[in-house]
């Protein structure tokens, strides 16, 4: 009974013993895994398959954002100054074309003006010339005031001398040339036409004031007359 008991307690005591490394790896493998899953499971909550932590991943995405903000407003900037440049160009392209045109308009005028003063002048000198024949022989046909002229030969020669306007020899070339205008609108210089008979046979120039001068008849020549002391049927601007 001492050996059978023996024998059983020794196969207990080595079962037992050769069970404790299993159990101990058992008690050591269950606490591991379970360290092993609770920081894994804190892995998974913490950080990225790459390793990146979400914190810093979060840091990363507002950083983005606030960057892609702050672009989009030195973009919006760029493009409201590009836009007040293009508008403060476009305003000093309109003062520009607007002074441009001023002064366009001022030296048109100033040129008309002074053109109408030149004008003026010419008619005038055109009339002085003319008045300073008043007295002087008429003679038909003739070409000269100094020596005998008869009336379309005067206009001729007046206009020719002085202002460098060619015009016919008879006065009824002469009705044909130029600008007609009305009696309101005649200038110093302008011609006068009267007819009698069968068409135009008499030619005057007009002086300012409604009066005329023209080389009339033999007995009393160059003289000044009413612009209406007949009828005219025409008036002509040869000046301009």
């Amino acid at each position: 009974m001492d050996k059978h008991w023996k024998k059983v307690i020794g196969f207990l005591c080595f079962g037992m013993m050769s069970t404790m490394p299993f159990t101990a790896f058992g008690d050591m493998h269950d606490g591991n895994g379970a360290a092993v899953a609770a920081e894994a499971d804190a892995d998974h909550v913490e950080m990225i398959p790459e390793g990146v932590p979400i914190a810093a991943l979060a840091a990363e995405d507002e950083s983005e954002k606030a960057g892609k903000a702050q672009g989009s407003k030195v973009f919006n900037r760029t493009e409201e100054g590009k836009a007040a440049q293009e508008s403060a160009r476009l305003a000093k392209e309109r003062e520009e074309n607007k002074a441009a045109t001023t002064t366009l308009a001022e030296t048109m005028l100033a040129a008309a003006e002074a053109q109408s003063k030149d004008k003026t002048t010419l008619r005038q000198k055109v009339v002085d010339y003319a008045l300073s024949f008043v007295g002087g022989p008429y003679r038909y046909g003739g070409n000269d005031p100094r020596t005998g002229v008869d009336c379309s030969g005067f206009t001729r020669f007046v206009l020719g001398n002085a202002a460098g306007i060619s015009l016919p020899r008879s006065s009824g070339s002469q009705a044909t040339q130029g600008i007609p205008v009305s009696p309101d609108q005649m200038q110093p210089g302008d011609l006068l036409f009267y007819s009698g008979g069968g068409g135009i046979n008499h030619v005057a120039m007009y002086i300012g004031s409604g009066k005329v001068v023209h080389a009339s008849t033999y007995e009393t020549g160059i003289i000044v007359s009413n612009w209406n002391y007949r009828n005219p049927v025409r008036i002509v601007n040869v000046i301009g």
